[in-house]
């Protein structure tokens, strides 16, 4: 069974960066696309950041030009650049994929942005 397992979440301050990263174990038929959400307390589950199989990316608007997404297809994994983190940001990040059609969630990561 495939499995989606984050990592890279933390404390940090506002400013600062963090790099979160999610791997997929088990067996991949195809990787169609992967990408992130965060869901703060409170509030809905939100989109930050998502790459499809052919490269192309689309970020939530409160990200834009902050974040950046990558993914290694050979690795089945996606990472998240965070930059100019705010205070905002936290929340706890899920890693997202479709593989062979279906969508798989990961378990989160904690991203706390406090002074």
């Amino acid at each position: 069974q495939v499995q989606l397992v984050e990592s890279g979440g933390g404390l940090v301050q506002p400013g600062g960066s963090l790099r979160l990263s999610c791997a997929a174990s088990g067996t991949i038929v195809s990787n169609n696309g992967m990408g992130w959400y965060r869901q703060a307390p409170g509030k809905e589950r939100e989109l930050v950041a998502v790459i499809i199989s052919i490269g192309i990316t689309a970020y939530g608007d409160s990200v834009k030009g902050r974040f950046t997404i990558s993914r290694d297809n050979a690795k089945n994994t996606v990472a998240l650049q965070m930059n100019s983190l705010k205070s905002e940001d936290t929340a706890v990040y899920y890693c997202n994929a479709n593989f062979g059609g279906s969508v798989l969630w990961g378990q989160g990561t904690q991203v706390t942005v406090s002074s």
